[in-house]
């Protein structure tokens, strides 16, 4: 109870100052904002801190400096262009370079606008609606990423093989050239076409060094960095150790490949249990929205706050979890 006033008053006096922030909040329980209005509001504020984590990400990390090193105060530049090449490489390493950024965004949008408004249509809540919009739009991101990931998982159990058929043509007496050609029609099948990509570009320019830069583009792999980098300094400079050399890195390649697939069966649970964790709660929050009351509850200042509590508690555990159980993969040092 206030000091001088009446309980009711008391009671009534945050929902006077709230009418007169947000029209509409009129007593306990009122909406926190109109269907209509506040949700364009909501929509806007969403998109606008959006745009500006977008454009913290898009922002390049320096290299760092010492502090007696004449560079230590200068910042890095801008580079508008920054984000948009991040992109074209996570499109490329989940085999889809052909995709125009601008077509990756632009889908993003639509189905983070079209996930935003069958929510609000079937809630009518607009927290719950600003959080489809955010899923919706990361949704193609995430998708790739993890096609991105499956695709180097699916690529570290082949290059034994292709360091096996490397060596075999190498003892057999081919020149390099052809025997990266000789893997478009005898390697793994889900790196024929790379390798055909070699081939043509080998034959129109006739530069190895050219076909080869863009053997590295095209696979976008740390171990085929290796591989290739092995090769062209096996070609500049000879030596009659690439057999062996060959032969190390192969047997070293299903070494480490056995390991990381034992922790990897070791560690599943950990992210099965991050994805579920993430996924139930929201699920039984869209099912408790579809009741009127329920809805118009979330509306509400304390509904809005605890939905907002839960996202941030969602992400900082999902993040933890998956800190726990994912294994680092390797740089590409030869990118």
């Amino acid at each position: 109870m206030t000091a001088g006033l009446p309980a009711s008053s008391a009671d009534a006096l945050p929902w006077a100052v709230a009418a007169a922030v947000v029209p509409g909040a009129s007593g306990p329980g009122a909406p926190l904002l109109p269907l209509g209005g506040g949700a364009t509001i909501v929509l806007a504020l969403f998109a606008l801190g959006a745009t500006l984590l977008a454009a913290a990400w898009a922002r390049p990390r320096g290299p760092r400096v010492g502090a007696d090193s004449p560079d230590a105060g200068a910042r890095p530049a801008w580079r508008p262009r920054a984000l948009h090449d991040r992109v074209a490489g996570l499109l490329a390493r989940a085999g889809l370079p052909r995709v125009p950024v601008a077509l990756f965004a632009a889908l993003g949008v639509v189905l983070g606008l079209a996930s935003c408004a069958l929510v609000l249509a079937t809630t009518g809540v607009v927290p719950s609606a600003a959080i489809a919009l955010a899923a919706g739009t990361a949704a193609p991101l995430l998708v790739v990423r993890a096609r991105a990931h499956a695709r180097r998982r699916a690529h570290r159990a082949m290059w034994p093989d292709v360091v096996d058929h490397l060596v075999s043509s190498v003892r057999s007496g081919l020149s390099l050239p052809d025997a990266l050609e000789a893997l478009a029609t005898a390697g793994p099948e889900a790196l024929r076409e790379d390798f055909a990509g070699f081939a043509a570009r080998y034959r129109a320019t006739a530069s190895f060094r050219v076909a080869v830069d863009e053997l590295k583009e095209r696979l976008a792999d740390p171990t085929a960095d290796r591989i290739v980098e092995t090769l062209r300094l096996a070609r500049e400079v000879g030596g009659a150790e690439l057999s062996t050399v060959l032969r190390s890195l192969g047997r070293y390649l299903r070494e480490e490949q056995a390991i990381r697939n034992e922790v990897e069966a070791r560690q599943s649970w950990v992210m099965n249990a991050a994805r579920l964790g993430v996924a139930a709660p929201w699920i039984v929050l869209l099912l408790l929205s579809t009741r009127p009351e329920a809805a118009q509850a979330y509306n509400s200042v304390e509904g809005a706050l605890v939905i907002l509590v839960g996202l941030v508690v969602t992400v900082v555990s999902y993040r933890v979890m998956r800190r726990i159980g994912r294994l680092r993969d390797d740089r590409r040092w030869f990118a």
